[in-house]
């Protein structure tokens, strides 16, 4: 591929995490398929359940893995597309229905948009804005299950939508943040939906799949059936509070508390054949500590278990329980802990797998195939079918503050077409 080809189609994806930021440089050539160019990770400490809680520790943070990813790609990154998540996410569903008042009756693309515009008359807080707007189906004239009603006649149109919605003021403080480090935010994505860009197969997506994203703040759930999206929720609950079980339950450091999650944990403790001691240094001159692998299966298996009991409650919420043929999907940096695959297969009583970010042709495909990256590659994989997200030429987008109200209405009604025009 050619300098010209890169520089034209050039993605960055960032996901803000609360232990960490991933930032993954990406080109997407004619042919529609995604080389990673660069990968770069730094610790985060500026966020707490997914929202920013110190701006000049996420300013850093996100510095710091962009300049890696920018080193390893040799291109200069300028705009980003931006996960979100966080315990402030919520979702709803909503109707809306417009007539047709062309004279022969058909339905045109400028009357879906009409109809997508009147969805979001719904009564929102002031504090709350609209993130995601998903069509489900259409109804022409009473006839449902449509989902490409362009062409129609009909003289009465309604739609069912899935609307996402989150604080406005965790939004814009991540812009700020991505502005003040230097670069310019081209789209913000519900971070378990651009995992799903990744880690999903279509065929998962019509069969019924429940995604898991477990990250270290928030635990995000989407549902999917039918190839689209049809419950999503953000659990308070993931990696960071085992890890602090760990680091109290066995009166160890934060970082020694880490490295026993990673080296040595079990989320099932059943399954542990043979227990082992495990060493660690005492503080401060201490005498080490033994730790029985047991025990903290049993502290991780614990937690773990609060988490997948929660899922299975928005599981039964969505009312899709018994139309999830392809059971569920775990991923992110906590679904890397031994035995969590068994642990939900017997909790959620559905098939369970990891899941990795596939369907990338070239580049560092080796050094993304975790699911830590999940989010980070699915933002870029986000941008394959959504102009907005593409960086042309590595041009910045038009000047002006992306918090502005006007343009967040405008970037979802943009984003609305591109999703009616994946159905």
């Amino acid at each position: 591929m050619n300098d010209e080809m890169i520089d034209n189609r050039i993605v960055v994806g960032l996901d803000i995490g609360t232990t960490k930021v991933c930032a993954v440089v990406a080109s997407i050539d004619s042919s529609q398929k995604v080389n990673i160019l660069g990968v770069g990770k730094a610790p985060s400490e500026g966020l707490n359940r997914g929202v920013v809680v110190n701006i000049d520790k996420t300013v850093n943070a996100i510095k710091t893995a962009i300049e890696q990813a920018e080193l390893a790609s040799g291109i200069q990154v300028r705009a980003v597309n931006v996960g979100i998540a966080g315990d402030h996410i919520s979702s709803l569903r909503s109707k809306g229905v417009v007539t047709i008042t062309n004279p022969d009756s058909e339905i045109t693309v400028a009357d879906v948009d009409r109809l997508l515009k009147d969805c979001q008359q719904i009564m929102l807080p002031s504090d709350q804005q609209i993130i995601h707007v998903i069509p489900q189906e259409f109804i022409v004239d009473g006839q449902d299950g449509i989902t490409d009603p362009v062409g129609m006649s009909g003289m009465r149109i309604e739609a069912d939508v899935h609307i996402i919605t989150g604080l406005v003021s965790a939004a814009k403080n991540m812009y700020r943040c991505v502005e003040k480090a230097g670069y310019q935010v081209q789209d913000v994505i519900l971070e378990p939906l651009a995992s799903s860009y990744a880690v999903l197969e279509e065929e998962e997506k019509e069969a019924g799949v429940v995604l898991v994203d477990i990250g270290g703040g928030t635990t995000d759930v989407a549902i999917f059936q039918g190839n689209t999206i049809r419950h999503t929720a953000v659990i308070a609950i993931a990696g960071q509070k085992v890890t602090d079980d760990i680091r109290i339950g066995l009166s160890v450091l934060q970082d020694q508390a880490h490295k026993l999650k990673h080296n040595h944990g079990h989320a099932f403790a059943d399954l542990i054949h043979e227990d082992e001691i495990i060493t660690v240094p005492g503080i401060a001159g201490r005498p080490p500590k033994e730790i029985k692998k047991s025990i903290l299966a049993q502290i991780i298996q614990a937690r773990v278990e609060e988490i997948l009991e929660i899922v299975a409650i928005e599981i039964r919420r969505s009312g899709y329980s018994n139309e999830l043929s392809a059971g569920v999907v775990l991923t992110g940096g906590g679904s890397l802990v031994e035995g969590i695959v068994p642990l939900a297969q017997e909790i959620l009583g559905m098939d369970a797998k990891i899941g990795l970010p596939t369907g990338l042709t070239g580049g560092l495909v080796n050094e993304v195939k975790s699911p830590i990256y999940s989010t980070g590659v699915g933002l870029v994989m986000h941008a394959q079918d959504n102009p907005l997200a593409q960086n042309p030429q590595g041009a910045l987008p038009e000047s002006g503050s992306e918090t502005d109200q006007d343009t967040l209405m405008e970037r979802i009604r943009n984003r609305m077409k591109e999703w009616f025009k994946e159905l």
